[in-house]
């Protein structure tokens, strides 16, 4: 007996359901309330339920897997195309149903409790660092429409802040030189609270011998190597190297007719942060190269674009991440692929 497939359209409150009656062809669509799901679903053979990857998705995948099921997460992109006519719950359900049956579809893996609680460290420090940008420059801002030009760059400008605060007494009101300090006072607990978050990741990667070994990698620290893990998890889901950069968006775009293809800039898919992270660290090595000579830097900097070489370089930082954790070796600057000599 084949096993029943569902489509879960997931929501807040009211679920949406779609499945088909492999005996009769009788096409079922049900709602159900969030806290009946798991009691509906407890109650039925194991079968295979899919799902957009969508807020709480990996909540849901977690408990369903529990209960037997097979729980397979999609892409939002690659079940739109399957919507018929308008879009409601109904028609997203059966989407999901439509798109998990597709030979070439390609799954989201679920991720553990841990990947979850780690990536949530990376997101509220993401956050406070946006934060504490918006507030430095609106403080800047403020002391440059009373002549104060401070130096640009975070350290150089927060170091001449409180000079810049104490030279404006007597020529500034009171209460605006005292909601200034306020301010100031605030960023210095911003920046308490994110030291403090990345003592946490700091922790965690003591017990995690992957994060170890991808930070041997030069452009990988900390923040990088944690993140990969907690997003990927099972580094062997990707086929090679170069379809893991493709999933972080390092790699060309492709325009082509007739047999005429045509390579743009690169795609920008996939996980903005984990490619800004990567990104950021390639560009520390190439801007470093004077001090730490690589031949391969060298010579591409030689005729391309300083930028073209950075992402060239994170592509390549992509690729030696998937060599390690899909085949569990260790880092070796000096590693040169095995060619094939044809007999």
């Amino acid at each position: 007996m084949q096993n029943t497939i569902y489509g879960l359209d997931l929501a807040k409150r009211v679920m949406q359901l779609h499945w088909v009656d492999w005996e009769t062809g009788e096409i079922h669509r049900k709602q159900v309330r969030r806290g009946k799901l798991l009691e509906f679903f407890v109650n039925r053979e194991p079968g295979l339920i899919a799902m957009e990857a969508c807020g709480s998705a990996h909540y849901w995948a977690r408990e369903l897997g529990k209960l037997g099921h097979e729980v397979r997460l999609i892409a939002a992109q690659f079940v739109r195309p399957f919507v018929k006519t308008n879009k409601n719950d109904a028609a997203d359900a059966a989407a999901i149903w439509e798109a998990v049956q597709r030979p070439d579809m390609r799954f989201v893996a679920v991720k553990s409790v841990e990947q979850q609680s780690v990536l949530a460290l990376h997101r509220v420090r993401e956050q406070l660092i946006k934060i504490r940008t918006m507030r430095i420059n609106a403080i800047r801002g403020l002391l440059y429409e009373f002549g104060m030009d401070l130096p640009q760059g975070r350290e150089r400008g927060m170091k001449e802040i409180p000079g810049a605060l104490t030279e404006l007494e007597g020529k500034v009101s009171a209460m605006a030189l005292d909601t200034l300090r306020q301010q100031l006072k605030r960023l210095g607990e911003l920046d308490k609270d994110i030291a403090a978050i990345e003592k946490r990741l700091l922790l965690w990667k003591k017990d995690q011998e992957d994060v170890v070994r991808l930070m041997t990698i030069p452009g990988v620290g900390l923040l990088t190597a944690t993140a990969i893990l907690a997003t990927v998890g099972d580094m062997k889901s990707f086929r090679s190297g170069r379809e893991f950069a493709s999933f972080l968006g390092l790699v060309p775009r492709q325009s082509g007719t007739g047999g005429k293809v045509r390579l743009l800039g690169i795609s920008k898919r996939g996980d903005t942060y984990l490619r800004s992270l990567l990104v950021h660290g390639a560009r520390a090595v190439v801007n470093f190269q004077i001090n730490n000579r690589n031949p391969w830097i060298d010579k591409l900097r030689s005729w391309r674009p300083h930028n073209v070489v950075v992402i060239a370089l994170a592509n390549k930082i992509a690729r030696t991440i998937w060599a390690l954790l899909a085949k569990n070796r260790q880092y070796d600057p000096n590693y040169s692929p095995k060619v094939g000599v044809a007999a």
